[in-house]
């Protein structure tokens, strides 16, 4: 679990989400308010909002952020955190403690915990999460 997770006001554009991520070369941000999770923004998010959608870049990150948050408990186990992935189709869990902003768990995380169950592990997760192609 990452427990320096980067973190925005969901009023923030996406320009400001962008240059964050720069800055403190991350590939996703959780939206607060307060301490308490309210949206998850990948790099992935912002591209497909901006160049895919055409956004404006100056327009508010929580429209374009996952909400609700798809959290984990700090106990929570390496199979039940995969678990809660694949039905989600998410690759990141938010980890609430009390209510409040513990950390982030990755699929990375997991794997490297998996040992010889990785690519099985990555498999699962990863299939639900990518797109069909268009014909």
């Amino acid at each position: 679990m990452t427990q320096t997770v980067v973190t925005a006001n969901p009023a923030r554009s996406l320009r400001d989400i962008a240059v964050l991520m720069r800055e403190r070369n991350v590939g996703s941000v959780v939206l607060v308010n307060g301490p308490r999770p309210v949206g998850f923004i990948t790099d992935r998010d912002v591209a497909l909002a901006v160049v895919a959608d055409q956004r404006d870049p100056a327009g508010r990150a929580s429209d374009h952020a996952s909400t609700p948050v798809i959290t984990a408990e700090p106990d929570m186990d390496v199979e039940e955190a995969a678990d809660k992935m694949v039905r989600h189709g998410v690759r990141r869990l938010v980890v609430v403690e009390a209510g409040t902003l513990a950390g982030v768990v990755t699929l990375d995380d997991l794997t490297s915990r998996v040992g010889d169950r990785a690519a099985d592990l990555s498999a699962r997760i990863t299939r639900p999460a990518t797109p069909r192609a268009v014909s």
